[in-house]
């Protein structure tokens, strides 16, 4: 295969879905050779935009270390703004990330890359210098206590999928310095461009992502709450587990109620800012997940989208009943939002839920997004309830989420909403 073809045909479909957005990081992708990190995998899955490069499973076949695909590694170096000179510390090491890092900050830079696996940085190791990038530094360590004896740096990028942000890390980071990290608020996953500000930190980007979760200190389990078999089940993140979860014991025996907002979007349209919306302002925000190979005709089960419909993980619960996310389509390419729900109470679950759509629709579907702030876990309330977001004539009080989790505070502010 002809490697100069394939890495320019990927270039030009990271312009195109807006992943590559500078000429810096368009060079990069140009001068950094990914087939030399991806030893034996076709040459056209190493350079597809779109796709992952899997490199480590565990016992049960799950991956635990990939290659990020070009897309996200992309728009997580645009978040990065690395500049020549930079000192930049990368957690989660898979070798090709950490030497465009190293083409971005330069001869005059520091790259140290570091992972908790060490099969994975003898591996990084060899690679990089198998690509002449000798000048990567390469540590084995838990990254949850950071790197101290490395002084400060100027960005941290993260490429594993984070629940927490410990406090090591914002330590380090130079007043002003920015560090980017997927990072999971009730389930839903965003790779935040966050940037110090005295003792927090204050988000300056978010894009949609999704990688293979920490290991070490900063694992965290979800809370599985079983409905159907181990065929459907509710998924807690965060602080939103039911108090009384045998209150939903036989949920999925009552019939499906269905309730629709009249809000409807193209199919290929994104709708990335409405369930991080939902998830901020619904109790019992949690995840609907259903096994890939569950069959409701052959199990005699509930039916979770009607033919020609879609589901969606965004899902809330209260008390005996639950509501999630779904679609219908309306005329060709075209599909209207609302609920499906079930429970004794499933009626004005479901309308809850649709009219939190159409207060989407109103004020953030074309923006603004909302500022995400991370505050040390001993932050006041007060403190967090007065956040200003910019372009605000007032402060969002009436717009802020607070999610608590083990270091941090984790304030959503949305911009008040106008009539």
């Amino acid at each position: 295969m002809d490697v100069e073809a394939l890495r320019a045909a990927m270039i030009e479909e990271l312009w195109r879905l807006n992943a590559v957005r500078s000429d810096r990081v368009a060079a990069v992708f140009a001068r950094v050779d990914r087939h030399v990190f991806a030893p034996g995998v076709p040459l056209p899955e190493v350079y597809a935009a779109t796709t992952a490069v899997r490199t480590k499973w565990d016992e049960r076949g799950a991956p635990i270390s990939s290659i990020s695909a070009p897309q996200v590694q992309a728009f997580m170096l645009e978040q990065a703004n690395v500049a020549p000179g930079m000192r930049v510390l990368e957690i989660g090491s898979g070798g090709v990330n950490a030497a465009m890092l190293a083409e971005l900050v330069g001869e005059s830079g520091a790259v140290t890359t570091m992972d908790i696996d060490p099969e994975i940085t003898d591996r990084a190791r060899k690679l990089l210098d198998a690509a002449g990038y000798s000048r990567v530094r390469v540590e084995c360590g838990d990254a949850e206590r950071g790197l101290p004896e490395a002084g400060l740096f100027d960005v941290i990028i993260v490429t594993v999928g984070c629940w927490d942000i410990p406090p090591a890390w914002t330590r380090q980071l130079v007043d002003g310095g920015r560090l980017v990290v997927p990072l999971r608020m009730r389930g839903i996953t965003r790779s935040l461009a966050l940037e110090r500000v005295g003792d927090h930190l204050v988000s300056r980007s978010a894009e949609v992502c999704g990688f293979v979760k920490i290991q070490g200190e900063g694992a965290h389990r979800e809370r599985m709450l079983l409905l159907y078999g181990d065929q459907i089940a509710l998924r807690f993140d965060d602080d939103t587990h039911p108090s009384d979860p045998l209150e939903l014991d036989g949920v999925l025996a009552r019939e499906r109620v269905d309730a629709w907002s009249g809000v409807t979007v193209g199919g290929m349209e994104s709708f990335d800012s409405l369930p991080l919306w939902l998830a901020t302002v619904l109790p019992g925000s949690c995840l609907l997940a259903v096994d890939s190979d569950y069959q409701p005709a052959a199990a005699g089960g509930p039916v979770m989208a009607d033919e020609g419909g879609r589901w969606f993980p965004s899902a809330y619960v209260v008390g005996d009943s639950f509501a999630y996310l779904a679609s219908r389509r309306v005329r060709p390419g075209v599909f209207e939002m609302g609920a499906h729900a079930f429970g004794p109470h499933a009626r004005p679950t479901a309308e809850a839920l649709v009219e939190q759509i159409r207060f989407w629709d109103r004020h953030y579907r074309h923006g603004p997004d909302p500022v995400i702030s991370i505050w040390p876990h001993d932050t006041a309330d007060h403190l967090l309830r007065e956040i200003p977001v910019p372009g605000d004539s007032a402060t969002a009080s009436s717009a802020v989420t607070v999610i608590d989790k083990r270091h941090t505070r984790v304030a959503i502010s949305w911009p008040t909403a106008t009539a």
